[in-house]
């Protein structure tokens, strides 16, 4: 039985095709370290809200230009992705079973661009849909649209129809591994047979082929000065996306213990090592013509000037509000409107007095 398992997980000798443990590692790789970046820019946006603020409002933007310049560095450098070249293997055409090429060589042009497409572009409209499921989840929580609104009917069916699409979105992925465990599937995953491409390792002639273009220099000049502004700019932004691959490289084992430290189930022995005094009260951040004072009377909200109705306080800052007052407003600026703190709708708390 186990000599089945290792027939059937790991490649033979002359097999140039990887095996799932290094398929699906290669594919975690770039899946552990975006939420250990976003937990890292979380913090400094909480630590100065005023300077780094930006950074988590459009976190998602930023990353995907980031990462869209390193697939391409790759893609063109090493035929493979960052996570593909770190796992050692490469992408090349399908139906391509003779002389493979050398890693050097390059994808063909159509490859080229639906792999990029589909290594940046998918995973980022993924993560934006599923933020949309979880705001229209948090507004059906609290709901200020009449019940029988047509809005209302809509992304109540969305959201039950959602867990069905992505249930049907991960058992083809799951399928499509199963398939290539069996050896029925030259993919392990659909977004290389979307790009017709599939993976298979580096040869020694490969290594050979990067070592020679790393040390090589070009051997023609050119003058023409639109020649050399293109140049200029390729070889730029070819060192951006080396610096952030070589960064990438040597950061990746500690981006995923940052992953692992802030999980779900090591906080309560965070909490416990790392349990601090009460902190100081919430510093008024100098926002210009967008601040709001605070009003004399404490029974007053701060947005409306009245008194206030449905007290809501923001867990971030400790404030009280209008509930409709604070809910429109963190919807619409993400932050506390005295403070300037990073917030966000989970954030509301809504106070019950004894009277009510």
């Amino acid at each position: 039985m186990a000599e089945l398992g290792a027939h059937l997980t790991a490649a033979s000798a002359g097999d140039d095709r990887p095996s799932i443990f290094e398929a699906v590692a290669q594919d975690s790789l770039m899946a552990a370290v975006k939420p250990a970046l976003q937990h890292l820019v979380k913090v400094l946006a909480e630590s100065n809200p005023g300077r780094y603020g930006f950074l988590w409002q459009w976190f998602d933007e930023i990353y995907v230009l980031l990462d869209l310049l390193l697939q391409q560095h790759h893609l063109a450098r090493c035929s493979a992705s960052f996570s593909e070249n770190f796992y050692s293997l490469k992408r090349i055409p399908m139906g391509d079973c003779g002389q493979q090429p050398l890693v050097t060589a390059g994808l063909p042009k159509r490859q080229h661009w639906k792999s990029l497409l589909l290594l940046v572009l998918v995973p980022y409209l993924k993560g934006k849909l599923e933020k949309l499921v979880s705001s229209l989840r948090e507004e059906d929580e609290y709901s200020i649209h009449p019940p029988s609104s047509s809005w209302k009917r809509f992304y109540r069916a969305f959201l039950a129809a959602y867990p069905f699409v992505n249930m049907t979105w991960e058992g083809w992925f799951l399928i499509q591994q199963l398939c290539y465990i069996l050896g029925k599937a030259q993919h392990h995953s659909p977004m290389l047979r979307l790009a017709g491409v599939r993976l298979v390792r580096l040869t020694a002639e490969d290594l050979q082929a990067l070592e020679k273009k790393m040390a090589g220099t070009t051997s023609s000049q050119t003058h023409s000065i639109k020649r050399q502004v293109q140049s200029a700019v390729r070889k730029a932004l070819g060192g951006i996306a080396f610096s952030l691959s070589t960064g990438l490289s040597v950061s990746v084992f500690f981006l995923q213990f940052l992953d692992w430290w802030y999980s779900s189930e090591n906080q309560e022995t965070i909490k416990s090592l790392t349990a601090l005094p009460t902190p100081p009260p919430p510093v008024h951040l100098d926002h210009g013509a967008s601040t709001v004072l605070l009003p004399k009377l404490k029974t007053v909200c701060p947005l409306c000037r009245k008194i206030r109705v449905n007290a809501t306080a923001l867990s971030t800052s400790g404030f009280v509000f209008c509930y409709r007052c604070v809910y429109n407003y963190v919807k619409t600026h993400q932050r506390c409107p005295i403070t300037g703190y990073t917030t966000e709708l989970q954030h509301l708390v809504k106070l019950y007095s004894p009277e009510s």
